[in-house]
């Protein structure tokens, strides 16, 4: 067994930092064993170094993480500071100066990760990223390893633990948004400004990582359709459960029927109770992978927090150091097949819309001719009224989401329809 150390420099050292450096401590021995020599923390960086960071040497703290990415006998570098900048470009430092990398960010690798790969295969070095999609749950590594041979044809998931919280309360309590965002703010689940998670920035970032890995090709985050969930009621959860399903704000990632081309989106949706991911509870996460050869899997876990991110950050680090001493890389960028990304316009999908109307003869031919002029075929329909008033509720066939888009909007300037109350695409099925 080598016995000098391989020098890990931590760029971070907050909720997740603070446990990758209790874990490379107290799990000394064993990271030893399984990498085939001791890892040692060489340095570490943050902003505010008078903080007390309980079982991290006082000595090892700096404020310059560009010169410490920069020091000639770092062999590996986790970053956990987030962000793009300057996340960035200390990455890059560290390739030049001969250091593999190891990020739980996921809006850098989502944004820049084919130029942070590109770096890495010209210096040689590794760039693993476990930790940037749903936390502790072994999911990147699948992809781009285990499921290397086969072919990914759709990766649908929960991804964002807020969210599914929040949608998990309005379901089972019948609470109404503001209030279940109140209680996950209460249980620490959202953060005090939760637009990144609610409006689906968040599982954006990581619908663009997975459909890149999964379809061997580029999708960066403008690529990726979003829709938040804001904007979903206790209506809309009633409606579901009439249906048989729930509610759920998805990342979804698909390669196209004909095969040349791909998408990526994420938006609220309703899936079948029948569906595994409808079963996800609280703050947990769910990806469902479905692979020509493998058929259906599906990976549940902790989506977010210090311990499980710092878990699976370590499951890099091993990977990389053993790497590291092998004096190999492990897997690069894969993105061989440079297929398209298609417009939301042309994603095939179902819509169930609630509208408001007259409760007047004639009203739901005129609807339904709309749907007719617009190519949607519908499948149910729903009408209740009283006192001159009604609301009905179309659930459609699969079509066209530019068809879908334009029938709505058509049916907005009838003049027997007062609003459309209600938006949402059904999946799952």
């Amino acid at each position: 067994m080598r016995t000098r150390p391989l020098k890990v420099a931590l760029l971070g050292c907050g909720v997740v930092g603070s446990e990758v450096a209790r874990i490379m401590t107290t799990h000394a021995d064993d990271l030893t064993a399984r990498i085939g020599a001791p890892v040692e923390l060489a340095g570490v960086a943050v902003r505010r170094p008078s903080k007390v960071r309980e079982g991290i040497d006082p000595a090892l703290v700096t404020t310059d993480a560009t010169a410490l990415v920069k020091r000639g006998d770092i062999d590996v570098v986790v970053e956990v500071i987030g962000g793009i900048e300057p996340a960035r470009a200390l990455i890059t430092t560290a390739f030049e100066h001969g250091a593999s990398v190891v990020s739980a960010n996921k809006a850098l690798i989502a944004q820049d990760g084919a130029a942070l790969h590109a770096a890495a295969e010209q210096h040689g070095r590794d760039l693993y990223y476990e930790a940037a999609v749903a936390g502790a749950i072994p999911l990147i590594r699948p992809l781009r390893e285990s499921l290397a041979g086969d072919k990914v044809n759709r990766v649908l998931g929960i991804v964002n633990g807020t969210t599914n919280f929040i949608l998990d309360k309005m379901d089972s309590t019948g609470a109404g948004y503001q209030e279940a965002l109140d209680e996950a703010t209460a249980l620490g689940y959202a953060e005090a400004d939760p637009t990144a998670d609610v409006e689906g920035f968040d599982a954006a970032a990581k619908a663009a990582i997975l459909a890149g890995i999964a379809f061997h090709t580029r999708v960066r985050l403008d690529d990726v359709y979003r829709e938040g969930m804001t904007e979903v009621t206790a209506a809309d959860f009633a409606s579901a459960k009439r249906m048989g399903c729930t509610i759920k704000l998805l990342a979804i990632c698909e390669r196209a029927a004909h095969g040349g081309s791909v998408t990526a989106r994420v938006h609220p949706a309703m899936i079948p109770l029948s569906h595994p991911l409808a079963s996800v509870r609280e703050a947990y996460n769910a990806v469902f992978v479905e692979a020509e050869a493998a058929g259906q899997l599906m990976f549940y876990g902790p989506g977010a927090g210090g311990a499980p991110t710092a878990s699976a950050v370590l499951g890099d680090l091993v990977a990389v150091c053993r790497n590291k001493l092998g004096e190999a890389t492990g897997p690069g960028d894969s993105a061989y097949t440079q297929l398209p990304v298609s417009p939301m316009g042309e994603v095939v999908t179902r819509y169930h819309i609630s509208l408001d109307v007259a409760d007047k003869p004639g009203v739901l031919a005129q609807v339904a001719t709309v749907f007719a002029e617009h190519g949607v075929s519908i499948d149910t329909v729903r009408q209740t009224g009283k006192d001159g008033e009604a609301s009905l509720v179309v659930v459609t066939h699969r079509a066209p989401d530019a068809a879908l888009s334009g029938t709505v909007e058509a049916l907005r300037r009838l003049d027997t329809v007062r609003g459309v109350a209600s938006i949402m695409r059904v999946e799952g099925e």
